[in-house]
């Protein structure tokens, strides 16, 4: 993390992070010296609205307690929100000013308006598709106050600021943690980017500018109603999907995923699989889908069905035999990868694909030189449509929409074309409609190397997926790809996967036919005429 001093700096955060319109929503903020703070907010779509300022908060400074990566900084509130009536569901940007000496120091928090209860003709939405915004992977990123779930934690709060880069971005070259130029095996200038902006080091990997807003602003901009949620509100607040057992009764025609959307909860999967199990449509424009498997834990006794909003969230990843949940009869709720042999419940039984046989492509020495493309395979599917695009031909390549971390699944060819063997949990009737290579770490190709006692990254996959890491076992998931296909569940959802998280910077007119795509999924998949 970008450090800098206590006089320095405004920090805050927003709890809830999700509220419904009518709640409230408290900011806790630290300034320096104790500088009366200016507060915008505003929903941030395809455009920016303010719903709310205030050019002097008063607020004191506080310092951040040693232990506020995994307890939270417990912060009093400076400021209470209320949220009206009739705000529409969306990300709402929370921009924090302080004046120091003459020199404005700004952060930034957030909070989601999601949409109001009931059904849809109940609830004032217009929207039939639901985008969950991939909040739980932003926390398990983020090291303000102390270490991440990838630097040493293995829980880490949610009521604390966001590191810097992860709610706010400049333009400029080396933003993306894709390679969209020549190749960069040392990344230097993405490394370079973050360095010049004072951004933490893993601004790359998530957080609201990189993927949903892009993807969200391109489908306001386009006419498409999308109402947004926090990953917590589907273990939360069910309802929301499954607000009715049939199809006569679904609130949503379309879920969806974008970005990278890697930490699901086991209540989370629930509530996506019941869904589409019952003949809603989800589409996973991401990639690194549902990989860990996570607990959102520390809910206060408020009496409500779920004890209010888990104010921790619980990840042990490698060291999974010191997780609580590990040999007892809890261990389907083990922190480890949802394809491990110990909870035999892959992600693709619900995305149809898996980070486990993909990895990643033009990011440093994996797939440097790769095409940032897909290969058509079944160019005849109603997905293609409009875009002029015949077997063979690439995808995506001018935007580099193949990119970072990919998904795929076990597969073989026949007559030239590929087909899922199911080995991983794939859906049978999962159909590949294009793909392209993609490599997973080893102990020399890893941008940040393991240490010799720790096992490279696809050593640890390959032991927990099959039980052993010796080379035989690596060797079966050594040439992985990104996936982009399609299957329809038993009860009739249709489920599309893109296989790559760098999915939605093919739109916004890098890539007319990532966009035509992007046109026939929302159009065929986001309307349903029996949701009024």
């Amino acid at each position: 993390m970008a450090t800098s001093t206590p006089f320095e700096t405004i920090a805050g955060y927003c709890w809830p992070q999700s509220v419904a319109p009518g709640g409230t929503v408290a900011l806790h903020l630290s300034s320096p010296r104790g500088l009366p703070v200016a507060v915008e907010v505003a929903r941030i779509g395809a455009g920016r609205t303010t719903v709310f300022a205030d050019p002097a908060v008063p607020a004191a400074y506080h310092e951040t307690p040693p232990d506020a990566a995994a307890h939270g900084c417990d912060w009093p509130a400076a400021l209470t929100i209320d949220v009206g009536d009739h705000w529409p569901s969306g990300y709402h940007e929370v921009t924090l000013e302080v004046d120091v000496e003459g020199k404005r120091r700004r952060s930034h928090a957030f909070f989601v308006v999601r949409p109001a209860p009931g059904p849809a003709s109940c609830s004032g939405t217009e929207a039939k598709i639901l985008l969950a915004l991939s909040t739980n992977t932003w926390h398990a990123y983020n090291e303000f106050g102390g270490p991440s779930l990838y630097t040493g934690n293995t829980r880490v709060s949610l009521q604390r600021p966001m590191s810097p880069g992860f709610l706010h971005k400049p333009r400029g070259h080396g933003r993306r943690v894709t390679v969209v130029g020549p190749p960069d095996a040392q990344m230097a200038g993405h490394v370079g980017y973050l360095q010049l902006n004072h951004l933490s080091a893993w601004a790359g990997s998530a957080g609201w500018p990189d993927w949903e807003h892009p993807f969200l602003a391109w489908a306001e901009a386009n006419g498409y109603a999308i109402d947004v949620v926090t990953n917590a509100d589907l273990e939360d607040h069910p309802e929301l999907l499954l607000h009715g057992s049939s199809a006569l009764e679904k609130r949503y025609a379309l879920y969806l995923s974008v970005g990278h959307d890697e930490y699901w909860s086991g209540p989370m999967r629930d509530t996506v699989e019941t869904f589409i199990a019952h003949g809603g449509n989800a589409a996973f424009l991401s990639g690194n889908t549902a990989f860990w498997q996570v607990r959102l834990e520390d809910r206060p006794d408020d009496g409500s069905t779920h004890g209010g909003p888990a104010a921790t969230m619980i990840g042990y990843k490698d060291r999974l035999v010191r997780d609580p949940v590990f040999g007892t009869d809890r261990q389907h709720e083990l922190t480890t990868i949802w394809s491990d042999h110990l909870l035999g419940r892959p992600e693709n039984r619900m995305t149809g694909v898996s980070f486990t046989r993909g990895g990643y492509h033009r990011i440093g020495k994996r797939v440097t030189a790769g095409a940032g493309g897909y290969t058509v395979h079944r160019a005849g599917h109603w997905l293609f449509e409009g875009t002029g695009l015949t077997y063979g031909d690439v995808l995506g390549a001018a935007a580099t929409a193949v990119g970072y971390e990919c998904d795929g699944c076990a597969f073989t060819y026949r007559d030239g074309l590929p087909y899922p063997t199911g080995e991983d949990g794939t859906p049978a009737s999962f159909e590949i409609l294009a793909t392209a290579p993609a490599a997973h770490f080893t102990r020399t190709t890893a941008t940040r190397p393991p240490k010799p006692h720790q096992p490279s990254e696809i050593e640890f996959i390959a032991g927990r997926l099959f039980g052993t890491d010796d080379p035989a076992s690596v060797e079966r998931i050594a040439h992985g790809h990104a996936v982009l296909g399609t299957y329809t569940s038993a009860g009739g959802g249709t489920v599309v996967t893109a296989g790559s998280t760098d999915w939605a910077h093919g739109l916004a007119g890098r890539d007319a036919q990532i966009e035509q795509i992007t046109h026939n999924i929302l159009r065929r998949l986001g309307t349903d005429p029996n949701i009024v």
